[in-house]
């Protein structure tokens, strides 16, 4: 991402999942070989003056360029976690907001690689000094740009997926 922070350095946020360590296997539940259910993820160490969050998970391996998996904003600011198969809605009853993925979708889509080599699944967080006033299917790019000057913390967890590696 290229968002650039309210503070000169931004803090860490620490990323994990029960699902999944970091750099390890992603469960066939979260690909589309499973279920294609987002994995859970949870945080800690994020400023106390975060109004929201935001969530990106993107495949910078993927053939024809980086493919954008989930894109999610207007998290609660005093949220610690999400939990597994986050509601396909474009708004979800926390206030949530789905973006679009590269599918078009308003939604998570699990790793779903060609055959071949792993691919690693970026998953980021982001919290933010605001919340965001964006309706639900916005861009990557455009969270890139309203996230603008408003990143205080962010963490990051990585996954890999290869087909057919049961």
């Amino acid at each position: 991402m290229t968002a650039t922070t309210t503070q000169s350095r931004s803090a860490e946020i620490r990323l994990t999942s029960p699902a999944f360590e970091h750099a390890g296997r992603i469960p066939d539940i979260h690909t589309c070989e499973g279920e294609d259910l987002s994995p859970p993820l949870q945080w800690s160490g994020a400023p106390v003056e975060t109004r929201s969050y935001a969530v990106v998970c993107e495949d910078p391996d993927a053939p024809r360029g980086t493919w954008i998996h989930w894109v999610l904003y207007n998290i609660s600011g005093d949220a610690v976690e999400l939990t597994r198969a986050v509601p396909a809605l474009p708004e979800l009853p926390s206030g949530a907001r789905h973006g679009r993925n590269t599918a078009g979708n308003l939604a998570y889509a699990g790793p779903c690689p060609p055959a071949g080599n792993p691919h690693r699944y970026f998953f980021r967080l982001f919290a933010l000094d605001i919340t965001l006033n964006l309706p639900p299917g916005a861009t990557k790019a455009e969270l890139e740009k309203a996230m603008d000057q408003h990143i205080m913390a962010q963490g990051t967890l990585m996954g890999t997926y290869q087909r057919g590696s049961r």
